[in-house]
């Protein structure tokens, strides 16, 4: 393969963090305002009719100060690694820091050295404290802005190539001729095995002749001569989908023992405040199950596609790639145990009433008898 030169690109970083149970954007957009002026804008698919592919409910971007990312083993003479960084805030709770690298004139094996390197960088512990710090002094700012806030210990991280132009103009089979994408897809500096290498470069796609995008788990790449940054931002809400079910998952993890113990030391207990405990369990269940299926509604309809159907391919593939659908799919098994025990623990209070209603009955007959037999 030809070694060419990258004239044109840039690097994005993605972490994604949840945040709150919601966001109130419109909120979050009036405090950010008020913290700088003129730094925050709706997100929008940029080359996308509005009709075609749009948000639920629009995203907030937000543009933080500029950061210098610390990285080893960079060649003599190069200066810092500036990185621009945007947040941009879903409702559903969730904020994705991307840092954005303009890349000076590389030949493509720098450029994958230096996309390697900077995934390193920010995936450390420096990168770490790098990205919670950004992070903090957000919410510091929108803090009034988000709903029942939650700490931040599920997150999601991704990395994109992104190139506008080589020094040669090509279509996109030229490009998986002459260029090898398989190191900046797998971040590996051992050749790979001829199986391996076809399913990184499984999941591909062109619209125009001289446009492509590959797919992986943690990674891809995208070569978009136009500028669009539509594929970018559609991989992003893949990601927060993805952030978001996981979430979910582990809260009813979680949270499925807890109830059980708690059903457990409700059915072990007699005395007549049993329904009422029994109620009150049925209860928190119920608000459990609400407010999760509520979010995860909200998550699945993040982005609707309607008429764009190369977007929604690579939305779909997405998905399907990230296991946004299998995570989805244990949430929604998990949530029908919990169903399937409120009503358990509903029938169980209404029995356990019925009950109690009928030792009053019965008592109050004893009374009445009694009472008869000391008349006469």
């Amino acid at each position: 393969m030809t070694d060419l030169h990258v004239t044109t690109g840039h690097i994005l970083a993605l972490r994604l963090f949840d945040v709150a149970y919601g966001i109130d954007i419109v909120r979050a957009e009036a405090l950010w305002a008020a913290h700088a002026t003129g730094r925050t804008s709706r997100a929008r698919l940029t080359a996308t009719p509005p009709k075609a592919m749009a948000f639920g409910v629009e995203p907030l971007t937000i543009m933080l100060d500029p950061v210098t990312i610390p990285l080893d083993h960079l060649p003599p003479g190069w200066p810092p690694v500036e990185a621009v960084v945007t947040a941009r805030l879903y409702d559903f709770g969730t904020v994705s820091l991307a840092m954005r690298i303009p890349t000076p004139n590389l030949a493509w094996p720098d450029y994958v050295d230096l996309l390697n390197t900077i995934d390193a960088a920010v995936g450390q512990a420096s990168g770490t404290r790098m990205w919670e710090k950004m992070l903090a002094d957000l919410r510091l700012v929108i803090a009034g802005a988000l709903v029942r806030p939650t700490p931040s210990s599920v997150w999601e991280d991704y990395l994109i190539g992104v190139v506008s132009a080589f020094d040669e103009r090509f279509t996109a089979a030229e490009i998986l001729q002459r260029v090898d994408l398989v190191p900046l897809l797998s971040g590996e500096t051992r050749v790979l095995s001829d199986g391996a290498r076809t399913d990184l470069l499984r999941q591909r796609f062109s619209y125009y002749v001289d446009d492509l995008v590959v797919l992986t788990w943690d990674r891809a790449f995208i070569y978009e001569p136009r500028g669009d940054s539509d594929v970018a931002d559609v991989l992003e809400v893949a990601n927060a989908q993805l952030l978001q079910m996981r979430y979910y998952d582990e809260l009813l993890d979680d949270e499925l023992p807890r109830m059980y113990d708690l059903v457990e030391a409700t059915r072990s207990t007699w005395n007549l405040l049993a329904a009422r405990r029994y109620a009150e369990l049925a209860r928190k269940l119920y608000t459990l199950v609400a407010e999760v299926t509520e979010l995860t509604e909200k998550v699945d309809n993040a982005l609707q596609v309607t008429e764009d159907v190369y977007l929604a391919r690579i939305y779909a593939a997405a998905l399907d790639l990230y296991r946004v659908p299998t995570v989805s799919r244990a949430v929604q098994r998990k949530l029908a145990i919990i169903r399937d025990t409120y009503t358990a623990l509903y029938d169980e209070a209404s029995s356990s009433r019925s009950q109690m209603m009928e030792a009053a009955i019965l008592l109050l007959i004893f009374v009445e008898l009694m009472l008869a037999v000391l008349r006469h």
